[in-house]
């Protein structure tokens, strides 16, 4: 059952006439099944919630979509810095729809400038398309979308104990699989427990795979082992590594002309982490930060590690992060 996360920004009205409503919380998920049995593939958007007076839930959105769309109602600061995010990010493909308000007017030529200076390969459309022609072209972005990562990583955004079931955990599977019986670990903690059984789309399956939002039941674990960020992996599989202290190479974002400090204060986002950290030490790009709290990045860095300052105006992603090495 193939699933594309797509990072949605637009309105609540475009989305439902795009897919139905699932979930709702810092994140609004809308669902699009086509096909029966083992033929299903579903498209699943997802529309960050108090954006852009918080810039978690788009961080987030991020962590675990491939592709985007965007409908373009106006041209102001919060739009550049989406788009920022989306090429911070390495979304290199989507869809935009110039969607004007009433009594307004966009020049699609501007708005194919961004994007070609941000390099976003995307679809741009002038007004309104088809609901159909929208998800035709996702689906077949879906078998152009490489998800051959083979080491689990499943970050866990909600938890809570089931009467009957126990300990569940929920999340979006970054990479790998995960199957009812195995053994994982809280690699946080090092806690170890057993897959129970997994839920997905309402489901009881007996895999989940990359892409996918599963209900974790697991046995012989805490529940305080269990919290938002933290990250499910399989025993010894040395596929995240821990960092107190990072020493890393800045990618400065596309228009940021804030130049870091000393002692500034930086938030790092990937694989549904925000960790908050303060500058130690700046040597020409490469720069050195603690972390308030472990961040924990991939071994491989196969990902993207957005780098935010909260009170940077009017653009609050800084770059990425690139050879992050633990100090």
């Amino acid at each position: 059952m193939p699933v594309l996360n797509i990072a949605f920004i637009g309105s609540e009205n475009f989305a439902r006439n795009l897919a139905k409503k699932s979930d709702s919380r810092d994140i609004e998920s809308y669902v699009f099944k086509e096909g029966s049995g083992n033929d299903v593939r579903i498209l699943s958007f997802l529309r960050p919630l108090k954006y852009p007076d918080s810039l978690r839930p788009l961080l987030s959105v991020l962590n675990v979509t491939k592709v985007g769309v965007i409908e373009i109602s106006t041209l102001d600061s919060s739009l550049g810095e989406i788009l920022v995010s989306f090429a911070s990010a390495g979304i290199e493909k989507g869809i935009a729809i110039i969607n004007p308000e009433k009594g307004n007017w966009i020049d699609i030529e501007q708005v194919k400038i961004i994007f070609s200076q941000l390099k976003l390969d995307w679809k741009i459309y002038q007004s309104m398309p088809e609901n159909h022609e929208i998800r035709g072209l996702l689906f077949e972005m879906m078998n152009q979308t490489d998800i051959s990562e083979k080491s689990l990583i499943l970050p866990i955004d909600q938890h809570f104990v089931v009467q009957g079931i126990g300990l569940v955990g929920i999340g979006y599977v970054q990479s790998g699989q995960i199957k009812k019986h195995d053994t994982i670990e809280v690699i946080s903690l090092g806690e170890r427990g057993i897959v129970r059984s997994l839920q997905v789309m309402d489901d009881d399956v007996e895999v989940a795979c990359s892409g996918d939002r599963v209900g974790v039941a697991i046995r012989n674990l805490r529940e305080e082992a269990l919290h938002k960020g933290c990250i499910i992996v399989h025993p010894n599989s040395e596929v995240i590594v821990k960092h107190t202290n990072s020493s890393f190479l800045l990618n400065k974002a596309p228009f940021q002309k804030k130049i870091i400090k000393k002692d500034d204060i930086i938030h790092a986002s990937t694989d549904m982490q925000f960790v908050v950290g303060r500058v130690t030490n700046i040597s020409e790009n490469n720069i050195e930060i603690k972390w308030e709290n472990p961040l924990w990045i991939r071994s491989e860095q196969n990902n993207q590690i957005i780098l935010a300052q909260l009170d940077s105006k009017p653009m609050r992603i800084i770059g990425t992060a690139k050879n992050m090495i633990p100090e």
